[in-house]
């Protein structure tokens, strides 16, 4: 039954035959937030009936990005007051003193 019709073989599929490992969608997205807990979290907050694909992508980029701005900050005030470790004054002062 070997024709001239058929597909022999692993030639086709996405991976190509090199075995690649499946990639979270954080790591897609290129980010260290998680998007799959977001998007859960989101889906049983009941704000909506429907969450599309990227909204969660879009909500752990900003998270990612606040998170990351307020623990610049936060350094910034812990070493202007010669410590090595954040603590949550040095995170009152970050956001205290940030005008924006």
């Amino acid at each position: 039954m070997s024709g001239k019709g058929g597909k022999s073989g692993k030639t086709g599929g996405k991976a190509g035959g090199d075995g690649s490992k499946s990639q979270s969608r954080s790591a897609k997205a290129g980010l260290q937030f998680p998007v799959g807990r977001v998007h859960r979290l989101l889906k049983k907050g009941n704000y909506a009936q429907r969450v599309g694909a990227g909204a969660p992508v879009y909500l752990a980029a900003v998270l990612e990005y606040l998170a990351a701005e307020i623990l610049e900050l936060a350094g910034n005030a812990a070493r202007d007051n010669k410590k090595q470790r954040i603590v949550p004054r040095h995170l009152q002062l970050a956001i205290r003193n940030d005008e924006e």
